[in-house]
């Protein structure tokens, strides 16, 4: 658990950076996010040889101006915590580090020109804009449903990959080499390129046997690639059907299920809030 370093400016820094209940720090929030997106698809762009001859200049300067925003940021979180050593181990503290890291390295290390690839390394902070998004209301309705179907998800993938496993080797077994299926490894990525209804086709069985199973493995992709949606969409609709009930039993009947905002219960009638007085029994 991460914690403040002191009292006054590093509590302030702390709860603006680490936290997002107040106005400060969910502007921080959207600032660092729009800044992380801006730096990845400068990243992205320069990629493109047109647009780097054209615009390099330009990009090299973005780079260089996200680099110093980021490390003062990174600076202001060892500054406010108590504990900075713990933040950078974790996981996104290594993302923070990886971020800027390339940059300040080629200033230094000879032959760093080499280090540009590198830089696609501050893709992974776009994990940090996932991070944000949990931290809302939705986004975390979501990763909770998302956290309670995995049992269900994984039980469903290992089905599909143990079909995929059987239909490849059949295939292997049925059609030539000439045709694509060296190996079942390259017959297990047909499968699941025809199971998935993706059909590159750069490999296709040309067998009348291997055509037919062809068909049987599109079928049971089309019957099945909808099934972990469904189970994920009962979990939303669960989370939001007791996201909209309070879990308060009513004192007189024992019943639960009200509105977040309700002072009586809908039952019986009991003024459910024990804290303070029913308001009736003032008249």
């Amino acid at each position: 658990m991460l914690e403040p370093g002191g009292k006054g400016l590093r509590t302030r820094l702390f709860q603006i950076i680490f936290e997002s209940d107040t106005p400060e720090g969910k502007a921080f929030d959207i600032a660092l996010a729009a800044l992380i997106v801006i730096s990845v698809a400068v990243v992205m762009l320069d990629s493109v040889a047109a647009y780097h001859e054209r615009y390099g200049a330009l990009f090299y300067g973005i780079e260089w101006t996200v680099t110093v925003l980021f490390t003062i940021e990174l600076g202001l979180r060892i500054y406010c915590l108590q504990a900075p050593g713990q933040y950078l181990k974790s996981f996104y503290g290594v993302i923070d580090i990886l971020a800027i890291l390339p940059t300040w390295l080629a200033l230094f290390v000879p032959g760093a020109h080499m280090l540009v690839v590198v830089r696609l390394l501050r893709t992974l902070r776009l994990i940090r804009v996932l991070e944000m998004m949990s931290l809302a209301g939705q986004g975390s309705l979501l990763l909770g449903a998302l956290r309670r179907s995995r049992g269900q998800i994984m039980l469903f993938l290992f089905a599909v990959f143990m079909v995929v496993i059987i239909f490849s080797t059949l295939l292997y077994m049925i059609e030539p080499p000439e045709a694509g299926f060296t190996s079942i490894p390259k017959s297990v990525y047909w499968g699941i390129v025809t199971l998935t209804t993706v059909g590159y086709g750069d490999i296709t069985p040309v067998t009348p046997m291997g055509q037919f199973l062809s068909v049987l493995i599109m079928l049971t992709g089309y019957s099945i690639i909808a099934l972990p949606v469904g189970v994920f969409s009962a979990e939303v609709i669960t989370a939001l059907r007791a996201e909209r009930y309070s879990d308060e039993s009513c004192p007189g009947c024992g019943r639960s299920r009200h509105e977040p905002d309700a002072n009586y219960c809908k039952f019986c009638g009991t003024w459910l809030n024990e804290e303070t007085p029913d308001p009736r029994q003032r008249r």
